[in-house]
């Protein structure tokens, strides 16, 4: 089968009821998540931690005249409902009434639908024999409101925004949703990678509990990622909660690199206006932000080591020698794959952070290039004029990242 042919299969198979049968190998679940995290979100209430009896006020107004054309863009974040409770898919295999090995498969930034990940995680899944889980970023896939996908309601937002700001690039019907957001407010950055860190804890807690109906409490985690779920991975590797990743591994595609060597503005990402915003916040003035919050300087600081790590994948020349360690005692567990012509996540950049400064960790990096124009955002696209091409390339990425995860 072409993987034209498999993307569109797989389009038109999968839902979020309860169960699909995908295949003879495969069947597809979903199921029910609770987030258990939003009170951290940016709301008009006090924020609480109650692991470390923190109490602080919410600092944040929610009006954003940038976006006063769409409620669900004013929206306090806690209150988003779609983000609090979701479905998630899972890919399983059918001759297993339970597994004993999982693989986490997170996706790109500014993503709204799975159909382009489906036909990876299917593939993951008969390379590997393992379950792959597809679990959505906050505010990201089914965890955002349906509104920021509407072009009708968004073209509103979308012409304001370019009123606003004449000199804007890559502003489109696509991006204007998330870029007014974290143009508003950057900090939203971290809140939600931290919202879905935590839930991706309890995701592995339930599981060790015994609490999941396809996956043993002794079950194994890896984790395929790919662009921004990339940083969401290296954290949660990092960190090592409780020791649940100490044997993962992790394979990146097309990503990996600290943030300030990411290049996000597009099309399909960030406009520029945005892009600057989260720049200045999260790189540039993020010591002096975190003097004036006392929530985001809680959750960021040394009371929760996650927060240190993802202060150490932001600036290359910050925690160097703290973020290179970590990397070179799991260089073993962890593979990157990158594309010769992504301009968004270089590979250069990709090499610079995993085999570090001097090039003395021995994490594997291969650079590849495809016989066909790509892009970062669509590596396969599903046309059948180049429908041979893509599919050798796809299995020929497949099969490197089932071979280190298997």
């Amino acid at each position: 089968m072409e993987y034209f042919e498999l993307h569109q299969m797989l389009k038109e198979k999968v839902s979020y009821n309860d169960f699909d049968v995908i295949d003879a190998e495969t069947h597809l679940y979903n199921f029910d998540f609770e987030s258990h995290s939003c009170s951290i979100l940016p709301s008009e209430g006090q924020y609480r931690c109650e692991q470390h009896g923190f109490v602080c006020d919410s600092p944040c107004d929610f009006e954003n005249s940038i976006a006063n054309r769409s409620y669900s863009l004013n929206m306090a974040d806690a209150h988003i409902m779609e983000n609090c409770r979701f479905r998630y898919h899972v890919f399983h295999p059918a001759k297993f009434k339970k597994s004993k090995q999982v693989i986490l498969m997170f996706h790109g930034f500014n993503e709204k639908h799975w159909a382009k990940y489906l036909p990876w995680a299917k593939r993951l899944g008969e390379k590997t024999g393992k379950t792959v889980i597809l679990y959505p970023i906050a505010f990201h896939m089914n965890r955002a409101p349906q509104d920021w996908s509407d072009r009708r309601i968004m073209y509103p937002v979308s012409g304001q925004r370019r009123e606003a700001f004449p000199q804007v690039v890559n502003s489109t019907l696509s991006n204007v949703a998330i870029s007014s957001r974290l143009h508003a407010r950057p900090q939203r950055f971290f809140w939600s990678g931290l919202q879905t860190y935590y839930d991706i804890i309890r995701l592995a807690k339930d599981i060790k509990n015994g609490r999941h109906p396809l996956i043993e409490p002794d079950a194994t985690f890896d984790f395929f990622a790919y662009s921004i779920g990339c940083l969401l991975s290296e954290i949660l590797i990092m960190t090592n909660h409780e020791g649940y990743f100490s044997r993962s591994k992790m394979f990146m595609f097309c990503g990996g690199p600290v943030f300030n060597r990411l290049s996000p503005v597009s099309k399909f990402i960030l406009d520029s206006e945005a892009n600057v915003a989260l720049y200045s916040f999260v790189v540039e003035h993020l010591e002096s932000h975190l003097k004036n919050d006392a929530h985001l300087r809680h959750y960021l600081g040394k009371e929760h080591p996650e927060g240190i790590n993802f202060r150490s994948m932001l600036n290359y020349g910050n925690m160097r020698k703290y973020r290179e360690d970590i990397f070179r005692d799991i260089s073993s567990r962890v593979m990157a794959l990158t594309l010769a012509n992504d301009t968004v996540v270089p590979p250069y950049e990709v090499i610079n952070t995993l085999q570090g400064a001097l090039r003395d960790i021995p994490i594997r990096v291969d650079v590849l290039d495809f016989p066909y124009d790509y892009k970062h955002e669509e590596p396969f696209p599903a046309l059948t004029s180049i429908a041979a091409e893509v599919t050798g390339q796809f299995n020929r990425v497949f099969d490197i990242a089932g071979a280190f995860l298997k």
